[in-house]
């Protein structure tokens, strides 16, 4: 049993990161193209999706909240962000990868498919390289008796930032997506 301190770790935490990874066992041994796709282009818009929210939205109404406030929200996203994200990137690449490879498009020769792969490389650094690391040391500063508030606040508006870069490289990468699916290859 996972011990639950100040509200970091929950059963909520743990369904967000199994629920897209089991979808994707489930899709990749039982499922047709039809249903990989369609769990490439769910987890892939929800990545989209909350990577601009938390740029556009989140963002500027975490400026305008006190230090407490902000620690608190911050407190809130991180069990979420921390377990979520990462799963929704991981099926979303690669269900697209599977997806691009059964459909015969998966050719390095190919501009698009090039453009694809280094906009999704720029994303997994980000997201692997730079915010996952910096959620786990938001996770264990909160963990801590005495967490350190400013820490935590500079931390999370960094990923709140570079989630909406993430944003506009995800928007890039479904314009490239469009082409592949209209056949541009």
């Amino acid at each position: 049993m996972i011990e639950e301190r100040h509200g970091i770790l929950s059963p909520y935490s743990l369904l967000v990161l199994l629920v897209p990874i089991a979808a994707l066992i489930f899709v990749l041994s039982f499922g047709n193209l039809l249903s990989l796709n369609y769990l490439h282009v769910l987890t892939g818009g929800t990545w989209t999706g909350i990577d601009l929210f938390m740029g556009i939205v989140m963002s500027r109404v975490m400026k305008g909240l006190d230090p407490q406030a902000r620690t608190q929200v911050i407190k809130r996203l991180v069990p979420v962000m921390l377990f979520l994200m990462p799963a929704l990137a991981s099926v979303a690449i690669t269900s697209g990868i599977n997806l691009a490879d059964r459909m015969g498009i998966l050719t390095f020769g190919s501009p698009t498919i090039i453009a694809a792969v280094v906009i999704v490389i720029i994303l997994s650094v980000q997201g692997f390289g730079i915010m996952m690391p910096t959620e786990i040391k938001v996770f264990l500063e909160l963990r801590k008796k005495e967490p350190d508030r400013d820490k935590i606040i500079r931390w999370g508006m960094r990923n709140v930032k570079i989630a909406g870069s993430q944003g506009a490289f995800q928007v890039a990468v479904i314009f490239v997506m469009a082409n592949l699916a209209l056949g541009f290859v």
